[in-house]
C-alpha cells in the first residue's frame, strides 16, 4: 500500500502536534508545508525534512495533484477558505478547531466536503483522550443513569497568547472560541451529541491581555509582539440547553482574577456523578451510603499520544473507511452554539436555535 501524502497548511504552534502525529504513522508521508510566513515555513521544512514549501495554499494545491490530504492549522479566519480550496482540489481535510469563524462558513465547508466526496474531519482532540474514553465507558454502561446537568470550566488567570488569538478579525473571538470549544464539545460528545435548542450567554472585556504582568507567561502565540491587538473577550459564560433536556453551564477565560488556572468537567446523573479535575472522581450510592470512588488506573488527561490518536483516526478513516467520530456536522453544530452565545451576550437575551 502506498503511503498517504499529507500537506500542512499553517506551520504555527499547533501544527507541531499534527506533524509529530503524522511522522509516527507508518502509512503517512509528510509531503508539503505551507505558511504565509516564509521564514516560518522554511524553518519547519528544515526541522522536519520537508522540501516542498509554499507561502500560498492555492499554489500548493495546484502544484501537487498527488497530495492526498491536508491538515489546516492556520488562524481561524483562514480555516474556511483553506479547507474549501483543499476539498475542491480533491483532498481530504483535517481542520483544527474551531471549524470556522461562524456557522455560515462551517456550512459552506460541509457542503464542499459533500460535493467533493472527501472527508472533512474537525480537530476536536479531546474526543481522543484517555479521560474521554474512560468516562464514555461508564456512560455507555449506564453507570450515571440519565445525565441531566453538566458543568465545564476552562479558566486562565493570565493566559491570552497574544498574536492572532487576541485579534478578533482573525480569531473570531477570545477564550470562548479558543478554549470553551474544547470543553463544550467534550461534554456534548459524552452526552451523545444532543442538538442545542437554546443558549443564554455573557461575555466580558475587563482585564484585557494583562500585558503589564511581569514574569513568565506560559501561553504564547508564535507571532506574539508588543503591538498585538486585543479586542476579544477575556471571560465568557453560558448556559446551553439541549434537545434531550440536559443543560450545560460553561465558563472560559483568558484573564480572570483567580488563584490558579482551572479546567474541570462535571457530570450529574440520576444514578451517579463525576468530576474530572484532572483525575476522575465518581460520586454514587452503595448500600444507601453516599460513596466517592477513585479508580486505580490513571484517569487524568494524558497529552502523550493525544494528537497521535486523532491523526491515526483521520488516516484510518481515509485508508480503511472507518466512520469518523469527529465529522463536519458536529463542527457546524458547535459553530451554531458559539454564534448563539456571542449573540446572546450582545443582546442580553436568550437565543432560541432551530
Amino acid at each position: 500500500m502506498s503511503k498517504l501524502k499529507v500537506g500542512i497548511i499553517g506551520t504555527g504552534s499547533i501544527s507541531t502536534s499534527h506533524i509529530e502525529g503524522y511522522k509516527k504513522n507508518p502509512n503517512v508521508e509528510l509531503y508539503a508545508f505551507c505558511d504565509v510566513n516564509e521564514e516560518r515555513v522554511k524553518a519547519a521544512g528544515e526541522q522536519h525534512g520537508v522540501n516542498r514549501l509554499y507561502t500560498d495554499a492555492n499554489k500548493m494545491l495546484a502544484d501537487l495533484p498527488e497530495l492526498d490530504a491536508v491538515s489546516v492549522c492556520t488562524w481561524n479566519s483562514a480555516h474556511a477558505p483553506c479547507t474549501i480550496a483543499a476539498l475542491n482540489a480533491g483532498k481530504h481535510v483535517l481542520c483544527e478547531k474551531p471549524m470556522a469563524m461562524n456557522e455560515e462558513e462551517a456550512k459552506a465547508m460541509q457542503e464542499a466536503a459533500a460535493k467533493s466526496g472527501k472527508l472533512l474531519m474537525i480537530g476536536f482532540v479531546r474526543r481522543f483522550g484517555n479521560d474521554c474514553r474512560i468516562l464514555k465507558e461508564f456512560i455507555d454502561s449506564g453507570f450515571f443513569g440519565d445525565i441531566y446537568y453538566a458543568k465545564a470550566t476552562y479558566l486562565r488567570r493570565c493566559g491570552n497568547p497574544g498574536g492572532w488569538f487576541g485579534d478578533k478579525s482573525r480569531s473570531g473571538g477570545g477564550p470562548l472560541i479558543d478554549l470553551g470549544v474544547h470543553v463544550i464539545d467534550l461534554v456534548r460528545y459524552l452526552l451523545g451529541n444532543p442538538k442545542p435548542v437554546s443558549v443564554y450567554g455573557a461575555t466580558f472585556r475587563k482585564l484585557g491581555d494583562r500585558r503589564n504582568i511581569k514574569g513568565s507567561i506560559a501561553y504564547t502565540s508564535a507571532e506574539k509582539s508588543a503591538q498585538d491587538i486585543c479586542d476579544v473577550e477575556d471571560l465568557a459564560t453560558a448556559m446551553i440547553r439541549f434537545d434531550n433536556q440536559a443543560v450545560l453551564s460553561v465558563e472560559a477565560s483568558f484573564s480572570l482574577n483567580i488563584k490558579n488556572d482551572k479546567g474541570t468537567i462535571e457530570l450529574f446523573g440520576t444514578k451517579a456523578g463525576a468530576k474530572l479535575d484532572p483525575e476522575l472522581e465518581l460520586y454514587s450510592e452503595l448500600n444507601d451510603y453516599m460513596t466517592d470512588i477513585r479508580l486505580a488506573a490513571p484517569t487524568a488527561l494524558d497529552f502523550n499520544g493525544l494528537f497521535e490518536n486523532e491523526i491515526n483516526h483521520f488516516v484510518d478513516c481515509i485508508l480503511e473507511g472507518k466512520t469518523c467520530i469527529s465529522p463536519a456536522g458536529d463542527g457546524v453544530d458547535m459553530m451554531k452554539i458559539l454564534d448563539a452565545i456571542y449573540e446572546s451576550a450582545r443582546t442580553g437575551h436568550e437565543v432560541i436555535l432551530d
